[in-house]
């Protein structure tokens, strides 16, 4: 499979995640979701790895890897941890679509820290994500609906 159809998956993925958690959470602490969600992840992670005999390159890791992985680590628990109090507080059909403009951060990190390129119909892919963003919450609808009354 090429890295499209994993991106498909992880979309598939990460949809039903949002509509799991937020049922999960709903009579658990948000914190405490998180933490059984990651214990989850550790152990599918670490059953994958062991499967394919991954853990063998172990040794090899540079200290550039290591910190930019323990770096990713961190960053993955602050989005969940960040994630999961949204959902306990707000609705999938907001929080979902503002968590997705993690594509624009990431994006825009590739661009400067990597020198990735960026074409002008990405430009104009990313300012669409933006606006259908904006038109799913709640408040930019009720003024747009009150422009209209």
């Amino acid at each position: 499979m090429n890295w499209v159809g994993y991106a498909l998956l992880s979309a598939l993925f990460a949809g039903l995640t949002a509509l799991l958690a937020k049922i999960g959470v709903a009579q658990v602490p948000s914190n405490l979701a998180t933490l059984i969600r990651t214990v989850v992840v550790v152990a599918l992670a670490s059953a994958l790895a062991g499967a394919r005999g991954e853990f063998s390159v172990v040794g090899s890791l540079a200290g550039r890897d290591w910190a930019a992985l323990i770096g990713s680590g961190l960053a993955t628990g602050a989005s969940w941890l960040f994630y999961f109090a949204a959902l306990k507080n707000g609705p999938i059909s907001g929080v979902a679509p503002i968590d997705k403009l993690s594509f624009l951060i990431a994006m825009t990190l590739g661009f400067v820290v990597l020198n990735e390129p960026v074409r002008p119909l990405t430009l104009v892919g990313a300012g669409l994500i933006t606006v259908g963003v904006l038109l799913t919450l709640p408040s930019v609808q009720e003024s747009l609906l009150g422009l209209f009354s």
